[in-house]
C-alpha cells in the first residue's frame, strides 16, 4: 500500500489513512466529503475522495495477519482517551481492529469465491465512559482475485452421435467450461478449448467449444465410436493458466450406404409334397452391413416356373426371405422348381446412389420329396339328394377317390358313423356307391352331413375324407292340423252370423309352391243348426253362428268337426275338432263365467248334497293316508327274531337296486365287510320266516370265527378291483366257499376207522324208512361202530 498521509477532518470523521486502490468490481455509493490539510496558511481547493473501501487479497498464506488499513479520528490526540471498535460481518472473527492505533488486520485466509467483500461498522468511543465520541461509520473491505480456480465442465462427460459420412465441419457437440474466478479482473477467468485426443476425426474451436468432425467419410462399418478428450484453459491458454479436461464420446449413427448381397448366388431345398398350403418351405437371407431401417428388406420372385405356386415374403424380425407354398404340390406331376429371387434395400439414401444398385439376386432351386400321401377324393365336397320317400337300399350317389402315389393302392370306403349315429346310410366299400339303410324323414331331419373315409387297403393308416351333404327332399306325407289349441267361448248374446272363432292350420311339409289349406265343416257336422264354417281363401277360415239364444243350462260345450285339406299330390287332410264353450258375458261381449255350475243345480243336487259328497270324499282321502301312514312305519321295523332262532337258513330277498358306482348311499357295504355286524345287534330279534323243518345238527357250541370269512371276500373284492374286466360294482357276485370249520363237524365215514366218536345217531331210526340206511350203518350194534370203507 502507499504510504499513509494524515488528515484533518472537519466535522471529525473517519478517515482510512491507506489511498484506495482504483475499484475493479461494484461497490456500494461513495461517500463525498470535504477535508482541510493543517499546517498551511493557506487553505486547500476542496476535493471529494472516495474512502469507504479497503482491499486484500485472497488466499493469503503468511504466518502474520495481514493488514488491511489504518482508522483515525481527530478526536483522537493521542492521549489514550479514545478507543477504536469494529462491528459488522467478519468483526472479530476475520478482521481485528487494534483498539489503540485503529490499525485493521485479517486473521483468516479469504476465498473471494466464497465471499467477495465484507461490510463493516466503525466507531469511536470514550475508553472510560464508553460512550462514543463520533457517529458510527460504514465502510466495505472488497476481496481482490487471484488465479486460483481452474475452468471446469459442469455438463461433462458429454455423449453425441453424428451420422456416418458426414461432411467435414459437421457440428457434433458444443462444450462449456465455467471457471469460478472474477472474469471482470485479469485473465483468470478467459477460457480457450483445445482437443487433447480424438485427432485427427475431430476438432474443436478454442473460443466457443463446438466439436466438429474434421475427416470426411467416416465409416459407422469401420468404427463405430470414438473417444474425445477437451481442454479448457484460463488465461487466455498462456504460460501459468489452469486447465480442465473432459470427455466426449461420439457415435456414428447409419445411414444407408452398404447395397444388399446373398452370401451365394444360388441355394437348393427339399420339400416334402404332403406339406399344406400356407407352410414356409425355404427361408434365404440378404445381407446388409447397415443396421436398423437401413437393412430392411424386399423380396421378390422375379421370374421361374414356379411363379403361381411359390411367393416370398420378408420376415420383419429377421430380415429373411420366407418362401411359402400357395398350391399343393405333386411329387408325380412335378419334381422341381427354380426361382430367381431378387433382394433390395426398402429404405434408399439418394445420396449414395452411386456407391451401387442396392439389390442383388440369387438362384432357389426348390426339389419335391415324394410322400406316401393318403387316398384323394375327386371331390372333397359332394351335395346329393334323395326323396323321403325313397325305399330301404335307394342308391343316392357315387364318391371316388384314389391313390395319387405311383403304387395306385385300391381304395376302401366307410362311413364315419360318427357323422351318422343312426346309420341312415350305407356305402359299398368297393365302389363307393350310397344308399339309404333306413326311411328318412325330412320333417325329421332334412340335412345329413355324413363324412366318407377312403382307406388305402396296401397301406391302411393312408386314410383320406371327404364330406357329403346329402339333402332329403319333401313329399305330401303330412295332413294340415290345427296351428293352436284353441279356446272358443261363445256369449249366450251372440246373434245369428256372428264370428266367434277365425282358425287356420299348419303342415310340416314344406311344397315348394307353398300351403294352401281347405276348410269345410264334416258330413255328418254340415247340416247341424248352429254354426257354420267360411273358408277365407287365405289359408283361415271363420266360424260362425247359425242362430243365436244359446243358453248354458241346456248345453254348455259343443264340438264342431273341421275338415282341413292340403293342396298336395296326393291331398291330405285331417279332421280336428273344435270345442265351443257358451259363457255368460258381459255388455262387451268378454266372457264373465263359464262351465255347467247350473246344469248341475237343473239336475235336482241342492247345496247340501253337494257338502255331503264332498264331505264323503274328504273322509275317504284321511283314511287312505292313514293306511299309507301304518304301512310305512311297518316296513321301518326291524326284522329281527329271537336270539335263539338260527337265521342262517332263512332267504331274505331284496328288490333294491343299486344307483351305480358313484351312489355311496343305496347300499351299505359294511354287512360284507364286517360280518359280526349281525352278532353285535343279537339284542334284536329278526322277523324273518322260521324254517319249519329243524336243522340236522345243533350245537351249543359257539359259531366258529368269521375272520377266514371276511379274509376271503376281501381277497375277492381286491382282485375285483384290480381286474378290468369284472363287472361293474353294482353287480352280483356269488362265491362258493365253505370255511376251514363246521359247527357241526364233517358228515363224512372215511374217517370213521381211525378215530372214535362218541356222537349217538340212534335218533336217525326216527326218522322214518327214508333214513333206515343211514341208521343201519351210523347206529350202534353189538359188534361195535359200523364203517363205510
Amino acid at each position: 500500500s502507499p504510504p499513509p498521509l494524515s488528515f484533518s477532518l472537519s466535522p471529525p470523521l473517519f478517515l482510512p489513512l491507506h489511498l484506495p486502490l482504483p475499484s475493479l468490481s461494484p461497490s456500494p455509493p461513495p461517500l463525498s466529503f470535504s477535508f482541510f490539510l493543517i499546517g498551511g496558511a493557506h487553505p486547500r481547493q476542496r476535493r471529494s475522495w472516495v474512502w469507504n473501501q479497503f482491499f486484500v487479497l485472497e488466499e493469503y498464506m503468511g504466518d502474520e495477519p495481514l493488514y488491511v488499513g489504518k482508522l483515525h479520528s481527530d478526536v483522537d490526540k493521542g492521549e489514550g482517551q479514545v478507543k477504536y471498535v469494529l462491528n459488522g460481518e467478519g468483526a472479530t472473527s476475520i478482521f481485528t481492529i487494534d483498539e489503540n492505533t485503529g490499525d485493521i488486520h485479517a486473521t483468516k485466509r479469504l476465498d473471494r469465491e466464497e465471499q467477495p467483500y465484507y461490510t463493516l461498522r466503525a466507531q469511536a468511543r470514550h475508553r472510560h465512559t464508553n460512550l462514543p465520541v463520533e457517529p458510527e461509520s460504514e465502510f466495505v473491505i472488497k476481496v481482490q482475485d487471484i488465479n486460483d480456480n481452474e475452468p471446469k465442465f459442469l455438463d461433462g462427460p458429454y455423449s453425441a452421435r453424428v451420422p456416418e459420412m458426414s461432411p467435414v465441419g459437421t457440428s457434433v457437440v458444443t462444450v462449456v467450461a465455467t471457471d469460478a474466478d472474477d472474469p471482470t479482473y485479469g485473465n483468470s477467468a478467459r477460457v480457450v478449448y483445445s482437443i487433447l485426443e480424438g485427432q485427427p476425426y475431430f476438432s474443436v474451436e478454442p473460443r466457443t467449444g463446438v466439436v466438429r468432425t474434421a475427416l470426411p467419410n467416416m465409416d459407422r462399418e469401420a468404427r463405430e465410436q470414438y473417444l474425445l478428450v477437451i481442454q479448457a484453459k484460463d488465461m487466455v491458454g498462456q504460460m501459468g493458466g489452469l486447465s480442465g479436461t473432459t470427455s466426449v464420446t461420439v457415435t456414428l449413427t447409419d445411414v444407408n450406404d452398404n447395397p444388399p448381397h446373398f452370401s451365394r448366388k444360388s441355394y437348393q431345398f427339399s420339400v416334402p409334397e404332403s406339406l399344406p398350403v400356407a407352410t414356409t418351405v425355404a427361408k434365404i437371407k440378404a445381407l446388409d452391413s447397415d443396421v436398423g431401417p437401413n437393412a430392411e428388406m424386399e423380396y421378390r420372385i422375379m421370374d421361374g416356373d414356379g411363379l403361381g405356386l411359390f411367393r416370398i415374403t420378408p420376415d420383419p424380425d429377421t430380415q429373411e426371405g420366407l418362401i411359402t407354398l400357395q398350391k399343393g404340390l405333386d411329387f408325380e406331376t412335378k419334381s422341381s422348381y427354380t426361382l430367381r429371387v431378387e433382394a433390395s434395400n426398402r429404405n434408399i439414401d439418394l445420396r449414395f446412389l452411386s456407391l451401387g444398385p442396392f439389390s442383388d439376386t440369387a438362384t432357389v432351386r426348390l426339389n419335391v420329396q415324394n410322400v406316401d400321401e393318403p387316398p384323394v377324393f375327386s371331390s372333397p365336397f359332394s351335395k346329393m339328394v334323395i326323396s323321403e320317400e325313397a325305399t330301404v337300399g335307394t342308391t343316392i350317389g357315387t364318391i371316388f377317390a384314389h391313390d395319387p402315389d405311383s403304387t395306385n393302392s385300391p381304395i376302401r370306403y366307410s362311413i364315419d358313423r360318427n357323422t351318422d349315429l343312426e346309420r341312415f346310410f350305407n356305402i359299398d366299400a368297393t365302389t363307393g356307391v350310397i344308399s339309404t339303410a333306413k326311411p328318412l324323414d325330412r320333417e325329421v331331419n332334412a340335412v345329413h352331413n355324413i363324412t366318407i373315409f377312403a382307406t388305402e387297403i396296401l397301406d391302411p393308416l393312408q386314410v383320406g375324407k371327404g364330406v357329403v351333404l346329402i339333402t332329403v327332399t319333401d313329399i305330401n306325407d303330412n295332413a294340415p292340423v290345427f296351428a293352436i289349441e284353441y279356446e272358443t267361448y261363445l256369449c249366450e248374446s251372440a246373434k245369428p252370423g256372428q264370428v266367434i272363432e277365425t282358425i287356420s292350420a299348419v303342415d310340416r311339409d314344406q311344397p315348394q309352391s307353398g300351403h294352401r289349406f281347405f276348410f269345410s265343416l264334416t258330413a255328418e257336422a254340415a247340416g247341424n243348426l248352429n254354426f257354420t264354417l267360411r273358408d277365407n281363401k287365405d289359408n283361415t277360415a271363420s266360424v260362425l253362428t247359425k242362430r243365436g239364444g244359446f243358453q248354458r243350462r241346456h248345453q254348455n260345450v259343443y264340438r264342431l268337426p273341421v275338415l282341413i285339406m292340403d293342396n298336395g299330390s296326393p291331398a291330405l287332410s285331417s279332421t280336428n275338432t273344435l270345442s265351443i264353450r257358451v259363457c255368460d258375458c258381459d255388455p262387451d261381449g268378454i266372457p264373465q263365467s263359464c262351465g255347467s255350475e247350473n246344469s248341475m243345480l237343473s239336475a235336482g243336487l241342492s247345496t247340501g248334497a253337494l257338502i255331503a259328497i264332498l264331505a264323503c270324499i274328504l273322509t275317504l282321502l284321511v283314511l287312505v293316508l292313514l293306511i299309507i301312514t301304518m304301512q310305512r312305519r311297518r316296513k321301518k321295523e326291524p326284522l329281527i327274531l329271537d336270539e335263539e332262532r338260527d337265521v342262517r337258513e332263512n332267504i331274505v330277498r331284496y328288490d333294491d337296486e343299486g344307483g351305480g358306482e358313484e351312489d355311496t348311499e343305496a347300499f351299505d357295504m359294511v354287512a360284507l365287510r364286517n360280518l359280526n355286524v349281525v352278532r353285535e345287534n343279537g339284542s334284536k330279534n329278526r322277523r324273518d320266516v322260521t324254517p319249519e323243518v329243524p336243522t340236522l345238527f345243533s350245537s351249543s357250541r359257539p359259531p366258529p370265527d368269521n375272520g377266514i370269512f371276511r379274509e376271503f371276500i376281501w381277497d375277492r373284492l381286491k382282485e375285483a378291483d384290480v381286474d378290468l374286466s369284472a363287472p361293474p360294482y353294482d353287480s352280483l357276485q356269488t362265491y362258493a366257499f365253505e370255511g376251514s370249520g363246521s359247527a357241526a363237524e364233517s358228515l363224512s365215514s372215511l374217517d370213521s376207522l381211525s378215530m372214535d366218536s362218541e356222537q349217538n345217531y340212534d335218533y336217525l331210526s326216527d326218522w322214518g324208512p327214508r333214513f333206515k340206511k343211514l341208521a343201519d350203518l351210523y347206529g350202534h350194534s353189538d359188534g361195535g361202530n359200523l364203517f363205510v370203507s
